[in-house]
């Protein structure tokens, strides 16, 4: 049987990631252009983030202990 990451951890990891990605997005927007990234620009690129990441995690297998 293959075992993946449970639901709800993924969705955890994906919504860090976004609010990460989001975060980090906008400071850097903020330091070279000096105005703040708007809203629906954070999201979108927190969004685009976390398609590859969710791909990613879907791969990912809880480690077995024996």
């Amino acid at each position: 049987m293959k075992l993946m990451l449970p639901f709800w951890q993924r969705l955890l990891l994906v919504i860090l990631v976004m609010l990460l990605t989001s975060y980090l997005a906008g400071l850097a927007w903020q330091y070279v252009w000096g105005f703040p990234l708007p809203s629906y620009a954070a999201g979108a690129v927190g969004g685009l983030a976390a398609i590859p990441i969710w791909d990613f995690l879907k791969h990912i297998r809880p480690s077995q202990r024996e």
